[in-house]
């Protein structure tokens, strides 16, 4: 359960905001939207391949500049 603790005169719409930051970084969303349509394993094992080469290239870019 996500907990915000709010202060005494504090803006909700500040209170909102900290809220929707802590559920989006639980990953509710993202994994209902995964589990709405089936991926087969090899499929997710290459899409994490190639995600992993990219933030390599990434990396490495960085390391040059």
């Amino acid at each position: 359960m996500i907990v915000i603790p709010v202060k005494e005169g504090e803006n909700i719409d500040r209170a909102l905001k900290k809220f929707k930051r802590k559920f989006e970084k639980t990953g509710v969303i993202k994994e209902l939207r995964a589990r709405q349509v089936f991926k087969k394993p090899s499929v997710e094992k290459r899409e994490q391949r190639i995600k992993a080469a990219y933030v390599q290239t990434l990396q490495n870019s960085e390391e040059l500049s």
